[in-house]
């Protein structure tokens, strides 16, 4: 039985997902396509239910849920890992709302975290996450940054202007909703469950056994990241939700979907049946 699995390029996806595409544990009846795409085409191929399974953006989920559920295994939430606010100068935070704003994806967490934050800002501009730094770097605007993002900005003679998931984390009291593992519905509940247990099979597998010792597949993937980068960005976003969402895990996205119905109040989002459990 053959699936597709999309995820991203970044460390902390191949780093999960290694073990299961690769063959290092036994994935019985199951086989996967893997199709490595950024986030934001992730999130716009799951609107049309492009793929079986796939990595996305938990801001993108509440227009996924009536086909996709959440899986358990393979997301990424934490404390102290969300996107940051970038400029050139740290007084421009006082103008964020009057000023052009580089966002990674609008169906994006890092979308609705800024928008939490800053109601009132509308000249935003959607752009590939590896693209932000320079536009900002460009004196074009500001720029929302995620991922690798964190531990370069600086090199580029940018600054923080705010930490937009400890906004989030002060304003809430949950963890960060970053990005979620999604399974077709129409697939059934059982396939559901044992495809869910097998990425958390291979997230176990990394971690026992490359953790301090990545992969090929890990580097190659990463492409011109350094590889002391690559260690930083699985430390901060592969954790103990990766692994399964837990009680904590489950707050934080019912959360996350609370927040969206204020941000965008024209919206319904149901929350009943939305995990695979």
């Amino acid at each position: 039985m053959k699936f597709t699995l999309g995820f991203s390029p970044c460390p902390n996806d191949t780093f999960i997902f290694d073990a299961l595409v690769n063959g290092d544990i036994d994935t019985g009846v199951f086989e996967f396509d893997v199709v490595m795409e950024d986030v934001q085409t992730l999130n716009n191929w799951a609107k049309y239910g492009k793929l079986d399974f796939s990595k996305i953006s938990y801001g993108a989920l509440p227009l996924l849920s009536k086909e996709y559920s959440v899986l358990n295994s393979g997301g990424a939430l934490g404390i102290g890992v969300g996107p940051l606010l970038i400029g050139l100068q740290p007084e421009e935070i006082e103008n964020v709302s009057e000023m052009t704003i580089a966002i990674p994806g609008e169906n994006t967490t890092a979308h609705m975290l800024f928008s939490l934050a800053f109601p009132k800002a509308k000249k935003k501009v959607f752009k590939v996450f590896n693209e932000i730094e320079d536009f900002v770097k460009q004196g074009k605007g500001l720029g929302v940054i995620i991922h690798e993002g964190r531990f370069t900005y600086q090199k580029k003679g940018l600054v923080k202007l705010m930490d937009l998931g400890d906004y989030w984390e002060k304003t809430t009291g949950a963890p960060i909703p970053l990005g979620g593992i999604i399974g077709k519905r129409s697939l059934g509940a059982e396939v559901l469950d044992k495809i869910d247990s097998l990425i958390r099979q291979s997230v176990d597998y990394s971690f026992a056994h490359h953790k301090d010792h990545l992969t090929d597949f890990v580097k190659n993937n990463a492409q011109e990241m350094e590889e002391s980068v690559m260690y930083q960005h699985i430390n901060l976003y592969v954790n103990e939700y990766s692994r399964a969402l837990g009680t904590k895990g489950y707050k934080a996205v019912d959360t996350m979907l609370d927040v969206y119905q204020k941000v965008y109040p024209e919206s319904y989002i149901s929350h009943e049946d939305i995990f695979v459990h």
